[in-house]
């Protein structure tokens, strides 16, 4: 039986974040659910990004060597060294202590290459110019906040500098950290890919945003104090939405914290909840845009 190579044609990034204790990377290209292909983390070890006639091996093997101490520079060396067609191989890994390698096959198709820089691995192929990568270094340096925005805004900015020269197609955002995963019990903190879409790198920045909002518990700048007017608002909301047949008075009662708490969790914003009397903004926010398209849909069908 005849096998097919893979050949995806990619910018990528793969990064850390020591003091956070999370690695991870980004990918986009004009290939179907490259993000399936070519990222791999591990908490506490490394990352990697494996393109270009993909050996989806260098990910798991890459992660074992720095597992058992290999810097990144020494694992993709030794990955690159056993593969008879490395020359069509490119891939980029960080290590456990930020250390960074990329790797580009001679043979891989133009532009091809890379950039290294503290705790970060740019690469790709078939790119339109090596302007690509370099906007996705300067990206990655100069963004504050979270890994997850860090490799974001990279890979936003290599989408703006031209990307792949085929167009577009897919993207995906890997993060892992210790206990990061849902519920605490596994280390896989953000797993997010777009597989197919005309513009995959803004829809992977709208389910950012929605990971954030579902999964990440509220920031204390998002606790607002649960006055009488917005209670008052609450009170309104929840009826609207059938979960409250009580006054609309003001006044935050344990029934009304239990018809609350039972629309978060409906609407999967359990981390979100917070004790009475006192809410998290972005529920409140979520509340009232849902408030509003049930609205418009009865504006659209007013028979209903």
């Amino acid at each position: 039986m005849r096998r097919t190579r893979t050949y995806a044609g990619t910018f990528s990034i793969v990064a850390c974040d020591l003091e956070a204790g999370e690695w991870g990377g980004a990918v986009a290209s004009k290939f179907l659910a490259a993000g399936a292909l070519v990222l791999y983390a591990r908490a506490g070890v490394g990352a990697v990004a494996t393109q270009s006639f993909v050996n989806t091996s260098y990910g798991p093997r890459g992660l074992d060597l720095m597992a058992a101490g290999a810097s990144a520079h020494d694992a993709l060396r030794i990955l690159t060294e056993g593969d008879d067609q490395r020359y069509l191989r490119q891939a980029g890994m960080v290590d456990s202590q930020g250390r960074s390698a990329t790797f580009t096959g001679e043979r891989c198709f133009p532009w091809a290459g890379g950039i290294t820089g503290d705790g970060f691995a740019c690469q790709g192929n078939i790119l339109v110019g090596e302007e690509v990568v370099q906007a996705m270094a300067e990206a990655f340096r100069s963004t504050a906040g979270p890994l997850s925005r860090r490799l974001l805004a990279a890979l936003r900015a290599g989408d703006l500098a031209g990307g792949d020269r085929r167009g577009r197609q897919s993207a995906a955002l890997l993060v892992m950290r210790a206990g990061g995963g849902y519920g605490g019990m596994s280390d896989r903190y953000i797993d997010l890919r777009i597989d197919d879409h005309p513009d995959p790198v803004a829809e992977l920045a709208r389910l950012l945003d929605l990971h954030e909002l579902y999964f990440l518990p509220p920031e204390p700048d998002d606790i607002l104090p649960a006055d009488a007017e917005l209670t008052r608002q609450i009170q309104d909301g929840l009826r609207h939405l059938g979960y409250w047949q009580g006054p609309s008075d003001g006044v935050w009662s344990p029934d009304l914290e239990k018809a609350f708490f039972e629309y978060a969790g409906t609407e999967n914003l359990e981390e979100r909840i917070h004790p009475g009397p006192q809410v998290d903004r972005k529920v409140i926010e979520y509340m009232r845009a849902h408030l509003r398209r049930l609205g418009a849909r009865r504006d659209a069908n007013p028979v209903a």
